[in-house]
């Protein structure tokens, strides 16, 4: 998909410009998210997974989030896109590891 053709369907879809889009299966069904937010007030990061993460994001900079609520506001600094609620639990899991927390701070997340 061109482009062009790419934003037409986002506004279609009610993204605005600037706004990350987020992808859709290829057989139209929902897609699984796991995510990085940054506390704007700490250096704390803080990583999960959801179906619906303009929704999630939302819920962790509204306070809705136990665990991350003294921490907000939030900014989302990496996501990715998964076909199955177990690819994108398992990204996470390997995320939250030693490896994959030493990954994150050298491939991902610039100083």
């Amino acid at each position: 998909m061109s482009p062009e053709a790419l934003a037409e369907e986002e506004a279609k879809e009610g993204v605005l410009p600037g706004e990350p889009s987020f992808a859709k299966a290829s057989d139209g069904l929902a897609m699984y998210y796991t995510y990085i937010l940054k506390s704007s007030k700490s250096d704390l990061f803080y990583t999960g997974w959801t179906s619906d993460l303009r929704k999630r994001v939302s819920e962790h900079n509204n306070g809705d989030s136990f665990a991350s609520k003294p921490y907000r506001p939030w900014k989302l600094v990496y996501y990715a896109a998964f076909e199955t609620e177990k690819l994108a639990k398992d990204f996470e899991r390997y995320l939250k590891s030693g490896s994959g927390k030493a990954f994150t701070r050298k491939r991902l997340l610039k100083p």
